[in-house]
């Protein structure tokens, strides 16, 4: 199966974080994006350029910067002379993969260019709309630690991420493997792809295929209405985040050789979809509550349906 060469072949140069890299691989194959939210030095940027490689896909990155414009990011129309009319030159967002480096260093203007993109696959310059990859997907980085010259992700835009992945630091016996696997070159250097566009096409289409039942649809409405009842949120899962939680879990089912979901592809993916999308009240943060606390709270209380 395709997704476990990519897994294998990501695997070479991205130590010790196989759940982490199967949960951006299910993204891509359920047409999502991906936040990841993590310190510096940990293979965010190694990550999506494995992905791109693995499957022959175009990459670019762009590093967001307070003085980035909008189109910077979308590519503007310039005039020329010789024909007496303005073409339209294509910024870094037409591509396959796009790393979008730091997202909250830029502009709310700029990170709002992103939004139609993500969400309709297409950018409109001048009036004019141009169509984006059928494979376009978004893996956006921003660093937690740090907040001077930055400009927090509004709500709107964290909904537009299918799902938030932080890949933490690796245990002590994976940094030795990154330290005896980069000791003469990095390992991406030797990357090749381990399948086609036109596999990976093929493949996403079979995860729409995947089934889903009446009762585990129950469970995930059941999950996201917890959030918003829940006295520790403010505001929980939009109805955008039950289809996100759904098509997650069809594509973690399709990984893991299933057509069909399980509660437990449900409860898997459930972190990673909802995090991002729920806002704490002031007495919870007061409380030191975390998000991931308050989830796991809905997941252990939220019962679990029967059958498939």
């Amino acid at each position: 199966m395709l997704h476990e060469k990519i897994l294998e072949n990501v695997k070479k140069v991205i130590k010790g974080k196989d759940e982490q890299i199967k949960i951006v691989i299910a993204a891509m194959y359920a047409g999502g994006h991906v936040l990841l939210e993590d310190v510096p030095g940990v293979g965010k940027t190694i990550l999506a350029r494995s992905l791109a490689i693995s499957l022959g896909l175009d990459f670019k990155r762009v590093q967001f910067t307070p003085d980035l414009l909008p189109t910077d990011l979308t590519g503007l129309s310039i005039y020329d002379k010789k024909e007496e009319v303005f073409k339209f030159r294509e910024g870094p967002i037409f591509t396959d993969v796009l790393l979008a480096d730091e997202i909250n260093r830029a502009t709310p203007r700029t990170q709002s260019a992103l939004l139609e993109a993500m969400a309709e696959g297409q950018v409109t310059v001048d009036g004019v709309t141009h169509k984006l990859s059928k494979n376009f997907f978004v893996i956006a980085t921003q660093n937690p630690i740090e907040y001077e010259g930055t400009f927090p992700l509004p709500e709107a835009q964290l909904d537009r991420f299918m799902a938030r992945v932080s890949l933490g630091y690796p245990d002590r016996q994976s940094e030795i493997e990154i330290l005896d696997s980069q000791k003469v070159k990095h390992p991406i250097e030797d990357l090749k792809a381990v399948g086609s566009v036109e596999e990976f096409t093929q493949e996403k289409k079979k995860v729409r295929e995947v089934k889903v039942s009446d009762e585990v649809k129950r469970y995930i409405v059941e999950l996201t209405e917890a959030t918003r009842n829940h006295e520790s949120l403010k505001y929980g899962a939009s109805p955008r985040g039950s289809l996100s939680l759904m098509h997650m879990a069809m594509a973690w089912a399709y990984i893991n050789d299933r057509d069909y979901v399980l509660p437990d592809d449900v409860k898997k993916v459930a972190p990673y979809v909802l995090i991002h999308r729920i806002i704490q009240t002031t007495e919870s943060k007061i409380l030191r509550e975390t998000k991931e606390d308050i989830v796991e709270y809905i997941l252990q209380k939220v019962p679990v349906v029967e059958g498939k």
